[in-house]
């Protein structure tokens, strides 16, 4: 979010506030993708918004304050992508919004890498309580990944467990890499990870074909 101009600017303090706020969350984010968490510092996450100490314990208790809305605004965001995505793709075959959901992810995290960062890797490091919220996003993402989904080759429902599997795998996938510095190659693994989602529902063979069709 963008700094405000100097001086009179006849915003209203609500905006002003609000304004400092989402720059702190961005600011944090960034420190974090940068230093990590030991080392970002309120002074450090100040210093990336362009907002005074004193500011930022106007909007904040602590630094563990700022990081919790922080995680929960980049859920947010990572959830709307992948909502929209398979909006985008209403009508069409499960597989399709799958894809596109995978793909709209993968571009999302390579272009924001600090975005990628506090998801995957930051959240799991702070402790319990962010784990908790962890955990509940992959929920989210299982719920999103089950709607419309077809039976197994067998032809009965697929389990809620596998679901969880398949979404905490790409989790994992995803965090391995982004933590070894890779995140910009992320979406070389779209054919991988499509087929990995894929198999639990189609078969290995479909999937296959699903993911050389394009």
């Amino acid at each position: 979010m963008e700094r405000l101009p100097r001086g009179r600017h006849g915003l209203s303090p609500e905006f002003v506030a609000l304004n400092q706020r989402q720059r702190l969350i961005d600011g944090l984010i960034q420190a974090l993708y940068e230093e990590g968490y030991q080392r970002t510092t309120v002074s450090l996450i100040g210093q990336r918004a362009s907002v005074s100490k004193s500011d930022f314990y106007k909007n904040f208790e602590s630094k563990d304050d700022c990081f919790l809305a922080a995680y929960d605004t980049a859920i947010d965001r990572i959830r709307a992508r992948v909502e929209t995505a398979c909006g985008e793709s209403a009508g069409e075959r499960w597989s399709d919004r799958v894809s596109n959901a995978i793909a709209s992810l993968l571009n999302l995290f390579s272009a924001e890498p600090a975005l990628a960062g506090i998801a995957l890797v930051e959240g799991i490091r702070a402790g319990r309580g962010v784990y908790g919220r962890y955990q509940a996003a992959l929920e989210s993402f299982v719920e999103a990944l089950r709607e419309g989904a077809p039976t197994s080759p067998a032809g009965t429902a697929v389990p809620k467990a596998t679901a969880e599997a398949v979404v905490g795998g790409v989790a994992s996938m995803l965090g391995r890499r982004i933590l070894v510095g890779e995140v910009e190659q992320l979406p070389q693994l779209f054919p991988e990870m499509l087929e990995f989602v894929l198999v639990a529902y189609v078969g290995a063979e479909e999937a296959r074909r699903i993911v050389s069709a394009g």
